[in-house]
């Protein structure tokens, strides 16, 4: 098994040390277009001290690279690798329990291709489809999601890989894959077969496995309790939270004792 090679730091100051750190993106580590002050140190001082890292997001209508470049352009050198979305783990999973399955999906460019690498092949019609794949489709017809109405009807498969219903925009909110999913779990009287996105803990494990650590050696960190704390405590991991995003001291006080993170953080620059 890959986590038996992990290495673990020593050093212990503040936060305990761990071999492997999982961090969400916007509210964490950035907001929008500016990063969180001290987040490009901390993440220099853990993969100096020989951690692993991984960026995690579930929005499912960027690359990888696009996660990447923007995180080295904002000051956190970051490779493909080292990034992983609700498509990808989707992906994993699909690998993992199916060969070559025929895939129908709601959702964009990024979900096709990642589906694509992992061999799924890409169809239509719901007669020749092994799974439906729910995403974020901002270009979605009422007769592709009949479509893939039919194929759940006839028995394929129910993934998703975000259960998020909106996404925040600068703008303002917009639906994202989880109303597709709602819509579909209505008329079909099914629930979704795998949700890889948070707070489930598909994406984080995911993520262990790259980084070749366990859940005893990892600390997931985010700013969402709803996502990011349940996506670290669904996986075994200990949890951070930090108030830089949407979360607050009120909130977590509210929580009771056995869901609270392990970790408080005024900000990610406490972690290292």
């Amino acid at each position: 098994m890959p986590y038996e090679n992990a290495r673990v730091p020593q050093e212990n100051v503040g936060v305990p040390a761990y071999g492997g750190y999982i961090f969400d993106l916007d509210g964490t580590l950035y907001l929008g277009e500016a990063l969180i002050p001290g987040a490009d140190e901390t993440v220099a001082a853990l993969r100096e001290r020989g951690a692993q890292v991984m960026f995690v997001s579930n929005k499912p209508i960027a690359t990888r690279r696009t996660y990447a470049e923007k995180l080295t352009r904002l000051g956190i050198p970051a490779e493909v690798e080292e990034v992983l979305t609700s498509p990808l783990a989707l992906a994993d999973y699909i690998a993992a329990n199916h060969d070559a399955p025929h895939v129908l999906v709601i959702g964009e460019e990024p979900v096709i291709a990642e589906l694509e690498a992992v061999g799924c092949q890409i169809v239509d019609e719901a007669a020749e489809t092994d799974i439906v794949v729910i995403s974020w489709d901002r270009q979605v017809t009422y007769d592709r999601l009949e479509e893939a109405f039919q194929a759940l009807r006839q028995g394929a498969k129910f993934y998703v890989t975000n259960p998020d219903v909106t996404c925040p925009l600068e703008t303002g909110e917009v639906s994202d894959a989880g109303a597709a999913m709602a819509y579909l779990q209505a008329c079909s009287g099914r629930k979704p077969d795998h949700i890889a996105g948070k707070p489930y803990p598909a994406l984080a494990h995911a993520a262990m496995q790259r980084m070749g650590v366990t859940p005893q050696q990892t600390i997931f960190t985010g700013d969402r309790l709803q996502t990011d704390l349940l996506c670290g405590k669904n996986a075994g991991c200990a949890t951070a939270i930090v108030l830089t995003g949407v979360t607050t001291e009120a909130d977590i006080a509210e929580l009771p004792e056995d869901m609270r993170p392990d970790c408080v953080l005024k900000s990610i620059a406490e972690l290292g």
